[in-house]
């Protein structure tokens, strides 16, 4: 399983097609962020988690721990179920980068307190998960379109190479889970790292699977979640329930579940089941195709057309609807405002009116945040951008926070609001030191949002 690094909402790209593209939105900027960029601060960090606790039916659990825990992304069915059946082990090889061991603590904290696993870290030279920091580089030649990924049977990436030139690799031939091995960009940003420690160390221990279906989980290629959620944490207590154990089928892991899930979440049972049907392959291609920063824009175009009339087609109300708009919308955002904007609204229609899509919401709202600084409404960016600090602080997305406050910063400016714009804005550089990674990447994203400003010039 493998955590893809390519997709529109990675924070990276948040906005971009805002900006004026060119050598010249490099230079360009308000004078006010020359100030606290002479003492940046030291990387933010969140506080306690703040996990909610899931918003659906125990029927559509049910449905979906089976197709986690059975199906692999390709669509290949495993034979049995798996997962470790002694207590794990967890070690670092080789030299870790500096924020990974907080992160990795607090995770390892969640998963013992809200999941039910045993599991603790190790210094041994063995262990059942082995985390092994490489480049970026290194992660792109073994797999391009994966930011970070995980390898059954293994410990090292030379077993790794060894072990698929051998063609033992697949998680279809696994009996029992005893080792697993977890690549991870060592050059990332501190949050990029964390959110492959979350999906992969996850997916190690449980859900193989991906699945567009799920609104509030990591375990879905859209990337809204970056760290697990109450949803996920629940799927993996399951998965480590006495009544379970490897080598059982679908049937008899379908069997066990509705008592489970009873016991487990009995909040669950009086929950109507919203029967989300399966995401048929067509709306997943055209997805990832507008997603695809390698695809011409024309086609990426195409392709989030495509994926908004499926979803129109198969009825959706759901988050897959209010996606597809958004994925459209990104990408009319640098030639089309007013027609992004039409996207931006519909999908807020959607996520609104769902539960449990509040970090949905906050994408959004950045998005037409930006859309109305650039428009030289800064009351309305204001109204927009300024709640969504908090949905971002809960769901702990330092880019996406980061992103708001210098949204905010750049609304307080244009207001004649310069003393408290600049405070907002050195607050918001702590932030994307963890969300961003290096001083020049938050400096970057200061002038990309200047540039939306009027005020700035053109």
């Amino acid at each position: 399983m493998w955590r893809r690094g390519l997709i529109v909402l990675t924070l990276g790209l948040l906005l971009g097609s805002c900006a004026p593209s060119g050598p010249e939105t490099a230079r360009r900027g308000t004078a006010a962020p020359e100030t606290p960029l002479a003492k940046p601060p030291l990387a933010a960090r969140f506080g306690a988690p703040q996990p909610e606790p899931p918003q659906v039916a125990n029927t559509q659990i049910a449905r979906d721990v089976l197709d986690l825990a059975f199906l692999l992304e390709s669509g290949k069915s495993l034979p049995v179920f798996t997962r470790f059946e002694t207590p794990v082990t967890l070690r670092v090889a080789g030299d870790a980068p500096p924020s990974l061991s907080a992160d990795l603590a607090r995770l390892l904290r969640r998963l013992r307190e809200e999941a039910g696993v045993d599991i603790t870290e190790t210094k041994a030279a063995e262990a059942n998960i082995t985390l092994v920091p490489v480049s970026r580089e290194t992660i792109r030649k073994e797999l391009p379109q994966a930011a970070c990924f995980v390898i059954p049977g293994v410990s090292s990436l030379a077993e790794y190479r060894r072990a698929r030139r051998a063609g033992s690799t697949s998680w279809v031939d696994v009996q029992e889970r005893q080792t697993a091995a977890v690549f991870l960009p060592a050059d990332a940003a501190p949050q990029e790292l964390r959110d492959c420690l979350h999906e992969e160390i996850a997916q190690a221990l449980g859900p193989l699977n991906d699945l567009y279906r799920l609104g509030d989980s990591v375990f879905n290629d859209d990337n809204v979640h970056t760290v697990l959620s109450g949803y996920d944490m629940l799927v993996l207590r399951v998965f480590y329930d006495p009544a379970l154990r490897s080598g059982m089928s679908r049937a008899e892991v379908a069997q066990a579940l509705p008592a489970i899930l009873a016991r487990l979440n009995p909040r669950g049972e009086s929950l109507p089941d919203r029967h989300l049907a399966p995401t048929p392959r067509p709306w997943i291609d055209a997805i990832q195709t507008a997603l695809s920063t390698g695809a011409p824009m024309p086609k990426r175009r195409a392709s989030a057309e495509d994926a908004l009339r499926l979803a129109q087609r198969e009825g959706w109300r759901d988050h897959r609807l209010g996606f597809a708009h958004f994925v459209l919308g990104r990408l009319l955002q640098g030639d089309e405002p007013a027609a992004a904007r039409a996207e931006f609204d519909a999908a807020r229609r959607v996520f609104a009116a769902l539960p449990g899509a509040r970090l949905h919401e906050a994408y959004v709202d950045a998005q037409l945040g930006a859309l109305a600084l650039r428009a030289g409404d800064a009351a309305r960016t204001l109204e927009l951008v300024t709640p969504q600090q908090e949905t971002a602080t809960r769901y702990e997305n330092a880019a996406l926070l980061a992103t708001l406050k210098m949204l905010r910063a750049e609304a307080l400016q244009m207001s004649g609001r310069a003393s408290e714009a600049e405070q907002v804005r050195l607050d918001s550089l702590g932030w994307a030191r963890y969300g961003f990674g290096p001083d020049w990447a938050a400096e970057a994203k200061l002038r990309q949002i200047a540039a939306l400003n009027p005020m700035n010039g053109s």
